[in-house]
């Protein structure tokens, strides 16, 4: 039953202000409780009652109280800290990708109290072992995963060693198990593809990944279910590494067809601007005369001319959602969080009919369409 503390019919202000560092005996004098009970408000709330955790809450803001987590740590044995992985220096989109997440998980975990510990590794049996390593030097807590696929043998290898993790990327084994947040490609490439066609396209091509990439499946599968959805020919597509030139190749090819793609929907903006170089080689315009997406919204999408629509990623509630996951295993939670979140379509003047621009200066702010 909750407790409801000595004075619990006070309010805060009772007890004498403090001066200098607030402690959590202040905090208890203040607001005319026990101690325990502003414990309890602050990590068990379910264990004191709502009127004498409202009375507490109010005095801990009153008096700007703020927890030791130092000593936290050293009473629940955590170090606080959180594992990831990162490439080697790259310099391409997809690193500007990764970059903005571990921004966004770097804060993320910041607002928990945690801290990010890097480990570069070039494959996947290096960032195993970058694992174990940190795990016999340095007390982690857990671990984000990046990258996540199919028979994925980071997977087990941290299950083995016993420590919590959760990964960026869906368990693509059907492992209920796996506490994981991701962004679902399906639903941005049907956003896409719908976009393009109400822009009176009938010929809509998709540009993706070879077959073994579950991410670039799962991509392609939207645009699929769009065209079959809308009537349209679902056999323009071409799989292609994550290329600039390959991505040019492809849209060679697609245009040099009897009846040629009108649109492309790609799957990454690496991919989507090769397209739109393929399209300026043949005097094509993106928008007025072939509409280009892309997927990310990469710093350059804005910035290329014409602007590219692109999906963008809400990388700040997956590294928050990560974060969450990890403080649910942590805390013994059963129960794995999983969350699937919809990417934003960023709608430029690369898929827009009309006018294109021929300066280089930046797009205006972009309209943000809901599928």
């Amino acid at each position: 039953m909750p407790e409801g503390g000595s004075g619990a019919t006070g309010r805060p202000g009772r007890g004498p202000v403090p001066h200098g560092h607030v402690t959590l005996s202040d905090v208890a004098r203040f607001a005319g409780v026990s101690a325990q009970s502003v414990s309890n408000a602050l990590n068990n709330p379910g264990r004191v009652a709502p009127e004498t955790r409202e009375r507490i809450l109010a005095a801990v803001e009153q008096l700007g109280y703020r927890p030791n987590r130092s000593a936290r740590a050293l009473r629940n044995q955590r170090s606080r800290l959180i594992g990831v992985r990162v490439e080697p220096s790259r310099d391409d989109r997809a690193a500007l990708l990764l970059d903005q997440f571990l921004h966004a998980l770097a804060e993320s975990a910041a607002a928990t109290g945690c801290h990010l510990i890097l480990c570069q590794a070039d494959g996947e049996a290096e960032e195993i072992a970058a694992y174990r390593e940190l795990l016999s030097t340095t007390s982690v807590d857990a671990f984000v995963l990046t990258g996540a696929h199919a028979g994925d043998a980071r997977v087990a290898a941290l299950r083995e060693l016993r420590v919590p993790f959760a990964t960026f990327g869906r368990s693509w084994d059907g492992d209920d198990d796996l506490a994981w947040a991701d962004v679902d490609g399906r639903h941005g490439l049907h956003a896409a593809t719908t976009h393009v066609a109400a822009q009176g396209h009938r010929r809509i091509a998709h540009v993706g990944w070879p077959g073994e990439s579950e991410t670039g499946r799962d991509r392609r599968s939207g645009w699929q279910q769009a065209c079959t959805e809308l009537g349209l020919d679902d056999g323009l597509h071409a799989s292609v590494a994550d290329d600039f030139d390959q991505g040019r190749a492809a849209a060679h090819r697609l245009l040099d067809l009897v009846d040629p793609a009108t649109a492309f929907t790609c799957a990454s903006d690496t991919l989507a601007l090769g397209v739109m170089r393929a399209l300026a080689e043949r005097g094509l315009a993106a928008g007025r005369d072939v509409a280009v997406t892309g997927f990310d919204n990469s710093p350059g999408a804005a910035l290329t001319t014409p602007g590219l629509t692109s999906l963008r990623q809400p990388l700040e509630q997956v590294a928050h959602d990560l974060v969450a996951a990890i403080e649910d295993l942590l805390q013994g939670s059963a129960a794995p969080r999983q969350t699937l979140l919809q990417p934003e379509l960023v709608v430029r003047e690369s898929s827009l009919r009309g006018p294109t621009r021929s300066t280089t200066s930046p797009s205006p702010t972009p309209t943000e369409e809901t599928p």
